[in-house]
C-alpha cells in the first residue's frame, strides 16, 4: 500500500461490483495494464481501485499481509467470485442454431459466432 503510483500512469477504466464474471474483469484489467509497465504492487493497488460495493468490502476485509503478489491476489479474487463465472459454452446448443428463412448469410454467421 506504500507504493506511489506515478501521475502519468493510466489506471484501468472498469469497475467490478461483485456480480460480474471475475474472469472478464481480470481480462479487462490485463488488457489495459499490459500497455503500462508496472510492478505487482502497482497492479494490486490499481486493481483495488476498480472494486466497488461488496467486492471492495471483501478486499478491505483481507488481513494485513495476506496478499504478497498480484498472482496470489488474482487467485483469492477468483476463489471469492467463482460462482459468478460465466458458464462455458456448450457445443450441443449449436445444433439448434439454424439460418432463418430470409436471413442473410452475413447475419446468420454473426449470430452463429455469438
Amino acid at each position: 500500500m506504500d507504493i506511489v503510483i506515478p501521475a502519468t500512469f493510466m489506471g484501468p477504466k472498469v469497475t467490478f461490483t461483485g456480480v460480474e464474471d471475475p474472469e472478464s474483469h481480470i481480462t479487462a484489467i490485463h488488457t489495459q495494464m499490459v500497455l503500462s509497465e508496472g510492478s505487482d504492487a502497482i497492479y494490486c493497488k490499481l486493481f483495488m481501485s476498480t472494486l466497488s460495493g461488496t467486492s471492495l468490502d471483501w478486499f478491505v476485509s483481507l488481513p494485513d499481509g495476506r496478499v504478497t503478489s498480484f498472482d496470489q491476489f488474482l487467485t483469492l479474487f477468483r476463489e471469492q467470485y467463482i460462482v459468478n463465472r460465466a458458464p462455458p459454452p456448450v457445443s450441443y446448443n449449436l445444433f439448434d442454431v439454424r439460418q432463418y428463412q430470409g436471413e442473410s448469410l452475413k447475419y446468420f454467421l454473426n449470430r452463429f459466432g455469438e
